[in-house]
């Protein structure tokens, strides 16, 4: 590769990096043309998906200012730019890489950290934003009716109150 190209190439992969909010190292050594193209596939809604030299890679992630993914550059080497939802990027990557045992998950970076494959794993078993975000919705709803139920109890307490009072004033005249 010549020094222009290669300039190039890292360019475009620190701006990768620069625009991506997590990214995700792989090994795709094994896997077809086809089978590539169906992972491209599979997470291009919330990632690009590049095959990259790990050399480059490296001057590439330093140049974005990320640091400790020097341990994962081994091999040939594939990444996936999340430029949306990670945790779904995650699972994809996750579930390919289940039924292609040729796809290994290498390690990565999440909010300018390091993370190491337990960490893509257990980000994958996250539900989504949306799951997440509905759930806490509907916590806040509950916590609301409770108030409000708890606002409300004082009112209908003194009220049953001031009723059986009344009461036993007629019963008593």
């Amino acid at each position: 590769m010549a020094t222009s190209e290669k300039t190039t190439a890292v360019a475009e992969l620190t701006e990768l990096f620069r625009q991506s909010s997590a990214a995700v190292l792989t090994e795709y050594r094994g896997l077809s043309v086809g089978e590539l193209k169906e992972l491209r596939d599979t997470i291009r809604q919330d990632a690009t998906y590049a095959v990259a030299k790990n050399t480059l890679t490296e001057i590439a992630a330093k140049e974005a200012g990320i640091e400790g993914l020097e341990a994962h550059l081994s091999g040939p080497t594939a990444i996936a730019f999340v430029n949306g939802d990670a945790v779904n990027v995650a699972k994809a990557l996750r579930d390919f890489a289940k039924d292609h045992e040729n796809l290994v998950l290498k390690g990565g970076y999440m909010d300018g950290q390091p993370v190491d494959r337990e960490s893509v794993l257990k980000i994958a078993d996250l539900e989504s934003r949306e799951v997440l975000l509905s759930k806490f919705a509907g916590a806040m709803k509950g916590s609301m009716s409770k108030a409000a139920a708890l606002f409300q109890a004082p009112l209908s307490k003194t009220a049953r109150t001031v009723e059986a009072l009344r009461a036993q004033q007629d019963q008593a005249a």
